[in-house]
């Protein structure tokens, strides 16, 4: 295929990724309201009593519902999103693995779906209830809705995305792009640029920051493991896993070599 050939292909899926998000926008807009109601229900859980959410301007209500309508979109039609990015790196798979894309369409949508969950019911808790701990009897807390959703959903499509790295380890191992080799030699470069990508993707404060890069940091592990039983070895990592072996071998036999043994200590003793 050639430039033009690609360009009109990412156009047409491109074109597919919006159309499913419009029909989510427009079912997740049928039911805003219950949505609206569960994600501001973390934060009316660790509310002082006395305090409550507020809108600031006419139109703020209206244009928070669309956003809200516009993220659960996405999330509905992610395994169109992601079947469209599989199918659109397609040709640069096997034949074996482009076998493969629907349930990895799927996967991926389910990762997504999953860090969106992780970031609902594990992330939001200890957050909220540790900005709201911080409130006095003479400051009340009364976060601004409109703020407070932009913050909420933010994070929960950060955590989608951050979500998939296992899987993406996956492809780019399968492909020979990584390797678990490479991936642990490269290890305290990652943490940094995992503090710097959850610096990024969290709002401007510590404790978001951390809840965003412990479980990147696991994710990365999880990817090393995934990498190492599902990638490509190169010839050059077979042997370097061999010398890895032989010298375990040799120390292991040194040091059988170098313990006396009970015969030893009595002839010495003697």
């Amino acid at each position: 295929m050639g430039l033009m050939d690609h360009l009109s292909e990412l156009r047409g899926r491109l074109v597919r990724c919006c159309l499913a998000v419009m029909v989510g926008f427009m079912a997740c807009w049928a039911i805003v309201d219950p949505i609206f109601d569960a994600l501001v229900d973390p934060l009316l859980k660790v509310l002082p009593e006395g305090s409550h959410a507020i809108y600031t301007t006419l139109p703020e209500g209206f244009f928070t519902r669309m956003h809200i309508s516009f993220v659960a979109g996405v999330f509905v039609s992610s395994p169109v999103i992601f079947y469209q990015i599989w199918s659109f790196i397609a040709p640069g798979l096997y034949e074996e693995e482009k076998r493969h894309i629907l349930p990895v369409a799927f996967m991926s949508a389910f990762f997504f779906i999953s860090g969106g969950a992780f970031c609902y019911f594990v992330v939001f808790p200890n957050a909220f209830a540790f900005f709201v701990s911080y409130a006095t009897d003479t400051i009340v807390a009364m976060p601004k809705i409109s703020d407070y959703l932009s913050f909420v959903l933010k994070l929960i499509l950060a955590f989608g995305l951050v979500f998939e790295m296992p899987l993406f380890a996956f492809f780019l191992a399968r492909m020979g792009i990584i390797t678990a080799a490479l991936m642990r030699r490269v290890r305290r470069y990652a943490i940094l640029g995992i503090f710097i990508v959850a610096a990024i993707l969290s709002p401007p404060d510590v404790v978001s920051q951390l809840l965003m890069a412990a479980p990147m940091l696991v994710l990365y592990e999880i990817s090393i493991y995934v990498a190492s039983a599902f990638g490509k070895k190169t010839a050059k990592d077979e042997e370097s896993e061999e010398k890895s072996d032989a010298e375990a071998g040799e120390a292991a036999t040194a040091g059988a070599d170098k313990k006396p043994g009970k015969g030893e200590h009595s002839a010495e003793d003697a």
